[in-house]
Order: structure tokens, then C-alpha cells, then sequence
């Protein structure tokens, strides 16, 4: 599935053209394509450092960052291979610790179009060999694979034996893709499950871990579910972990929410269940205050944006389009809104998500939505988002962008009652606002 990416280097945009003109394939998952491609390429998937493959609906780009900040503690120079990316193409792709630079990009992603021939290959399936060769190319400890899409299908799924593999949240998403029920979802994401590899993840539902198991053991690997081999809660300020080997007290993760307190559960519990990277205690205890994941309950403290709102108001970032993720949202700001102050929230989604799933979590709540397009996405038209707000119960109106809705907010202001205000709904809305406020990832 194209991203409509766009880059500044003219280098790297030539070859983004280049990527949109092709994909003909994009909306058929399968290995066969990104298989071929990798052969012609040499197979650099064959000679990646140790690999964490991560999944999930939700939590597994969180999980990727607590990994990442980890190994990055302990000394270990990372790849790291997410998607999507919120403002510039790069940030898909980190070589030793930094952001892949253009004109490494450009070669990169020309090298593999231009032997692509035939092959017709995907823009996931073409990024992904573009990491995989810079990651073969450029020595380093480790490497951290986010899973695109489902898992089993999943371009990423080629690499033959990772380190360690882990399942993060699991919800309903990508149903053209993956199905509607959340069991066949499950199967799909443990589709990563290799021979003797240790799979970790989270706690589930019977009938959603009874899938897991089966496919888990169909592949030969070992099954790490939270509650059995490994368990954590979170009490009195405080991440309690423990496994076979031992028992850990550990801060809570400085990225806010609830629900990031088991995404760092679930990468500890990684880290613990390999043998190929050496990972101590002390750098488990740096990674709960080092993690940064944008875009993921985002308080953005300065920026063009915050500084339209009233002295005192909150402005808050989250990606979050799924009903799983909504619910984790509004759990978070039952406790973030002081009473009298107005909540706003400025949404938009893409027209294969679930409105209502999105907007119920947040029903009883006084809050007003603004609904706004996703440029360059097919979306749900504004009119019909907020229609959909209000059969919540939630006020709702229309705007034209974020800018428009911020605008308005601060015109209707109370100073003495600063208002706290939620983006929300989409990666690619949360990527165009990081950009518009002057604060894009680093």
C-alpha cells in the first residue's frame, strides 16, 4: 500500500516517483514478490545482525522503542526498520542508531527499482529491501523489524531465523487484508513464528491465544505467553516483572498511558527470552525513561500549533485509528481533563476504518469534535465524521485542517478555562500536524 510519500531531496523524491508508478501488486500480500526481489538483490535478509521481529495490532511500534532503547543502553549499536513514517520517508528507516540519509536512501531505493524489472514489486515490498540491504551493508548488534502488515504475509516474514519474535495488542484493523474475525487476525500475526524461535506475547482472550497456539505450534516454536513463562503488573509506581530467572522492579515507562507499561513488559520479556544480544538489568531501567515513540499520546509542550492556543491550554498527538486504540485514548484523558476545562478533538480517518468504533469509547464524555480531511488519503468526508460523532452524542463540526479547527478552539476560548485539545485518528494526520507545529521526529 503506497504512503504518498514525499521528500525534499529531489534525489530521493525521483526515486519516490519512480516507486508510485510502479506497485501494481501493492494490495496483494505475499512473499513471493519480495523473495524474488531479494534474490536478485543477493539476499541481504540473510545477513542481518540478530533480529527482534515484532507484531501486533497495536503496541508494536511502542514495543519496537522500548527494544531499541534497551540495546541501545546496553552499548549495542540498532537498525531499526518501522513504518509508517510521520513527516519525512527516512525516519522508516535507522542505520546504527541515525536516520538513513538521503543520499543513502536514493542509492538505495534506485538500486532496487532498477532491478525490480519484471518483478513488480509493492512500496512496502520495495522499502523493505531497501532497509534490508542497508542494514547487511552497515555492521551493528542488532536489528529491530516492525511488521507492515498481518505477519504471515508480511514482507518483513522473510527473514528465516530471528532471534526472537514477539505478538503485541491485538485488535480488528486492516479487515480487507486480514478478516473480521480477531481470531484469523491473530493467525495472521503469528504467522511469524519460526522453527525453535522463541515467540513472546501478550496475555489473550481463549479463543484468540487457543488460535495463537495452534499456529505457534504448527511452526515449531516456542510459546512465551504473558501469565505463563513470564508475567508483569504495574503497582504503586512500579513495573513488578517475572520469569525463570528472576524477579525485576523496574520505573514505569516514561511514555504516557497505561497500556505502555505492557508494551515494555513485552520487550523486556523479549530481551530476557534471547541468548544472541547481552542485555543487563541497569539497561532495562535507562530504557523505561530513554523510549520515545512520536505520535503515541504526544504531549506537544512547544510549536507553531501550541503556541495559537491560550497560555495554559494542552495539546495532545495520537495516531491511534482503530476502536482498541480509541478505547486506550479516552481511558488516558477520563483523567487528563480537569473539570471545566473544554476537551476538543480534532479528527480525522481513513475511509477503511471504523468511525463509530473510534468515536464510542469517547461517548458521555463533554467533549466537541472537529472533523477534518487527511490530505493526500481517501478519508471519510468531514460532514459524514461528524454525523457520526454526533449519533455518540458527542458535539461535532466540521473544519477544514487541524489549523482551521486550532484556530477556531482559540477564538471560542475561555483564558480563565485553557481548553485541552486531542489529534487524533490517523499516523498520516499526525505526521502533516508534527510538521505544521515545526516538531517532526529526529
Amino acid at each position: 500500500m503506497a504512503d504518498h510519500a514525499v521528500s525534499s531531496d529531489p534525489a530521493v523524491q525521483a526515486q519516490l516517483d519512480r516507486l508510485a508508478a510502479l506497485s501494481p501488486g501493492r494490495d496483494i500480500l505475499g512473499l513471493e514478490r519480495i523473495r524474488a526481489l531479494l534474490d536478485r538483490l543477493g539476499n541481504p535478509e540473510r545477513s542481518l545482525p540478530p533480529v527482534f521481529h515484532v507484531a501486533g495490532t497495536n503496541g508494536k511500534g511502542s514495543t519496537c522503542a522500548y527494544l531499541r532503547a534497551a540495546l541501545e543502553a546496553a552499548g549495542h549499536s540498532v537498525h531499526v526498520y518501522t513504518s509508517p513514517h510521520l513527516v519525512r520517508f527516512n525516519e522508516r528507516i535507522r542505520i546504527a542508531g541515525q536516520l538513513i540519509e538521503d543520499a543513502t536512501l536514493a542509492t538505495l531505493l534506485a538500486e532496487v527499482l532498477d532491478i525490480a524489472g519484471d518483478i513488480s514489486p509493492s512500496f512496502f515490498e520495495v522499502t523493505t529491501a531497501a532497509a534490508f540491504l542497508a542494514f547487511a551493508r552497515t555492521p551493528a548488534d542488532a536489528c529491530i523489524i516492525e511488521v507492515g502488515l498481518g505477519g504471515r504475509l508480511d514482507a518483513t516474514n522473510v527473514i528465516a531465523r530471528p532471534a526472537i519474535c514477539g505478538i503485541a495488542q491485538l485488535g480488528i484493523d486492516h479487515q480487507a487484508f486480514l478478516g473480521d474475525r480477531i481470531e484469523d487476525i491473530a493467525a495472521e500475526k503469528a504467522g511469524i513464528a519460526k522453527p525453535d524461535v522463541p515467540i513472546v506475547t501478550q496475555h489473550y482472550p481463549a479463543p484468540v491465544a487457543n488460535r495463537i497456539g495452534e499456529v505457534v505450534r504448527a511452526a515449531g516454536a516456542p510459546w512465551l505467553a504473558k501469565g505463563g513463562q513470564w508475567d508483569s503488573v504495574a503497582y504503586q509506581g512500579r513495573i513488578h516483572y517475572r520469569d525463570e530467572a528472576g524477579k525485576l522492579d523496574l520505573p514505569l515507562p516514561r511514555l504516557p498511558g497505561q497500556h505502555q507499561t505492557q508494551n515494555a513488559a513485552l520487550a523486556i520479556a523479549m530481551l530476557r527470552h534471547q541468548q544472541a544480544v547481552p542485555v543487563p538489568v541497569s539497561a532495562l531501567r535507562a530504557a523505561m525513561g530513554w523510549a520515545e515513540w512520536p505520535a503515541r499520546l504526544q504531549h506537544l509542550a512547544t510549536g507553531t500549533l501550541v503556541d495559537r492556543l491560550p497560555p495554559g491550554s494542552d495539546l495532545w498527538l495520537d495516531g491511534g485509528h482503530n476502536p482498541a486504540a480509541a478505547r486506550v485514548i479516552a481511558d488516558f484523558f477520563r483523567g487528563k481533563v480537569p473539570a471545566g476545562r473544554p476537551f476538543h478533538i480534532i479528527l480525522g480517518l481513513l475511509e477503511n476504518k471504523d468511525p463509530l468504533g473510534f468515536l464510542k469509547p469517547f461517548a458521555g464524555r463533554t467533549a466537541t469534535v472537529h472533523t477534518v480531511p487527511i490530505p493526500g488519503h481517501a478519508h471519510h468526508l468531514p460532514a459524514a465524521l461528524a454525523a457520526a460523532a454526533r449519533s455518540t452524542g458527542l458535539g461535532a463540526m466540521t473544519a477544514a485542517d487541524p489549523i482551521d479547527a486550532i484556530a477556531w478552539i482559540a477564538r471560542h476560548a475561555d483564558r480563565a478555562r485553557p481548553p485541552v485539545v486531542l489529534i487524533a485518528g490517523s499516523l498520516y494526520l499526525a505526521g502533516n500536524v508534527l510538521a505544521a507545529n515545526g516538531t517532526p521526529p529526529t
